[in-house]
């Protein structure tokens, strides 16, 4: 059995971590096979989102599998690879394929610790199972995270929440992280999948030229000086003109024969 599932249906790629029995923790093996995952994906037109998620009850991920990952770190380390590590990240989409513009939705449906919460949090949305558990315990091993979790942590929920799960090593439950921002919706356990399934049909009824470049804006414009992020936001978003599908779209909108136009009904989910 593969240690990462891939199922295409339709226009959703399922995308499942698949190590039960270590809480789907990331060898060397699963993240040379994630890497394919999320290439394939990035390129097949026929696929506009993917739904992540955890094998079991138990857990999302529990990060690196540090029996295969601390080898090459501490015994075959040399000068070279942190560069080297800035090209792989953990699973591809936490660096490295970081800027795939398609959605990622992760379906948290269990504990997501160190490098598995980096991988969470690399997902663009987070829904979680009520079981789901989110934690930072690298510091108490002597580390921190080193694939973009302080960065994203700190982006998504702000420097104050961040020093606290960072700095004390505790963990946060299902209900807090969505208080904090940290997950969009807690689900009961056993909706999750549906749940996921329903926040991707609300994505995928918008138009995806216009989707893709809302998230390469956000992540263009991240960190830099106002004056930079409102001039990428008008060049992103001026440049939709250039979108085939708005000249219908709008000529709907003119004839207020839309079916999702503000204050009077919702556009339906397929």
């Amino acid at each position: 059995m593969p240690k990462a599932l891939y199922e295409k249906r339709g226009s959703i790629a399922y995308v499942t971590l698949n190590r039960p029995e270590a809480r789907n923790a990331v060898d060397l093996e699963m993240h040379e096979l994630l890497w394919e995952i999320w290439r394939d994906f990035d390129e097949d037109d026929d696929l506009a989102l993917a739904i992540l998620t955890g094998a079991g009850d138990d857990a999302f991920c529990a990060g690196a599998d540090l029996k295969t990952h601390f080898p090459q770190w501490l015994e075959q380390a040399d000068a070279l690879l942190p560069r080297r590590k800035i090209r792989d990240g953990l699973g591809g989409i936490t660096r490295g394929l970081h800027r795939i513009t398609k959605p990622i939705i992760g379906a948290v449906n269990g504990w997501a610790l160190a490098g598995g919460f980096e991988i969470a949090l690399a997902c663009d949305l987070r829904i979680a199972s009520d079981r789901a558990m989110f934690g930072s315990f690298e510091v108490r091993r002597g580390f921190h995270h080193g694939d973009g979790g302080i960065v994203r942590l700190v982006n998504t929920c702000g420097s104050g929440f961040a020093l606290e799960m960072l700095l004390t090593g505790e963990p946060v439950d299902a209900e807090r992280a969505q208080r904090r921002g940290l997950v969009s919706t807690v689900v009961p356990h056993d909706e999750l999948l549906d749940a996921a399934e329903d926040l991707a049909a609300r994505v995928l009824r918008n138009d995806q030229w216009a989707i893709r470049s809302a998230k390469e804006t956000i992540l263009d414009v991240i960190g830099r000086p106002l004056d930079d992020q409102l001039a990428l936001e008008a060049v992103y978003g001026y440049s939709g003109a250039a979108n085939p599908a708005i000249p219908d779209r709008l000529r709907h909108f003119y004839d207020k024969t839309d079916p999702g136009r503000a204050g009077q009904h919702t556009t339906p989910v397929d």
